[in-house]
């Protein structure tokens, strides 16, 4: 039984991805190459992996098992072998490849010149971003690292805490106007929220009430999955929204948009970034987390506004 650390990664992309077409432009290699160390893994292993009808292939149950076992696997291979390389004497440069994912609104409006700076500090590295605000499985997709925004839940992962902002209620200054200022928690059931289709409201539209977290009834008609698309939706007057500071906070500035129940504590919004645990840690990730703890401890105005605000 002989086969290739190629064969092994290529069989694991088609796995993430589905499909030979979408592993072959991953890995920048024709579609017949990918086919053939599929077929040549299939062959040393003497096991089937993929059933193939009419040019769709669908991953065996062998192949899920497989798949579990050899990610965690490769994985620590490459941080040995890029932590050895890394120690060797006159190699300096981060090599290899980092797979990356946040949030949708955080990576685009804040991350975006934080990683354009790390990936231009590191010339050699090869980076793959992906902007999604859903919580991906990092071994099973695939990712080195991530940023998650809120309260970890995955005690599997290790986790720095980068930051932390508050998550505010807002309203238009012009729906204020025509439907007036919520009082109180109990007045809130009053008005129309913009509902974040990935978080239920009632852990969405909560306060901290003698350190614990309350959750008052709200309504909604309009849902969504984009925290800047709520925001607009907000600013058009059609409801209120519950919202990080990341993303309000420089409307609140320009005073397009009001926060609402203005004595009531914001409830703070912790800001991570999290890695399956590897080791030795490889080079590249560990100098990555350094990179964007400096940058988001440096400078967070969108904290300062809100609060101020």
């Amino acid at each position: 039984m002989r086969y290739s650390l190629d064969e092994i990664e290529t069989f694991l992309t088609v796995m993430e991805l589905g499909t030979v077409t979408a592993a072959a432009e991953r890995l920048n290699l024709s579609k017949s190459v990918v086919s053939k160390r599929v077929s040549d893994f299939e062959a040393a292993l003497g096991a089937a992996l993929f059933r193939r009808n009419a040019g769709r292939i669908t991953p065996t149950e062998a192949a899920t098992r497989l798949a579990e076992k050899l990610r965690p696997a490769l994985s620590d291979l490459s941080a040995a072998a890029e932590s050895a390389a890394w120690g060797m004497d006159g190699i300096s440069a981060l090599r290899g490849r980092l797979s990356i994912c946040a949030p949708m609104s955080f990576g685009t409006m804040h991350l975006g010149p934080i990683i354009a700076r790390f990936a231009a500090l590191h010339p050699e590295l090869e980076l793959r971003i992906d902007f999604d605000d859903r919580a991906r499985d990092l071994l099973h997709d695939g990712f080195d690292v991530a940023v998650r925004i809120g309260e970890m839940r995955d005690t599997a992962l290790k986790a720095r805490k980068l930051c932390e902002d508050h998550v505010v209620p807002v309203a238009s200054p012009a729906y204020i106007e025509r439907h007036g200022m919520p009082e109180d928690l109990a007045s809130l059931r009053d008005h129309p929220v913009i509902s974040y289709s990935h978080l239920a409201d009632t852990r969405m539209w909560q306060f901290q009430m003698s350190g614990r977290a309350v959750s008052p009834q709200v309504s909604s008609r309009i849902s969504m999955n984009n925290g800047e698309a709520m925001r607009d939706f907000v600013l058009a007057g059609l409801g209120l929204g519950m919202l990080p500071g990341f993303i309000v906070g420089p409307e609140i500035a320009k005073g397009r948009l009001v926060r609402i129940l203005p004595d009531l504590p914001m409830r703070p919004l912790p800001i991570s970034v999290v890695w399956p645990p590897v080791s030795p840690m490889p080079a590249k990730l560990r100098a990555f987390i350094d990179h964007l703890a400096l940058a988001l401890n440096e400078n967070k105005p969108w904290s300062a506004t809100a609060s101020e605000a």
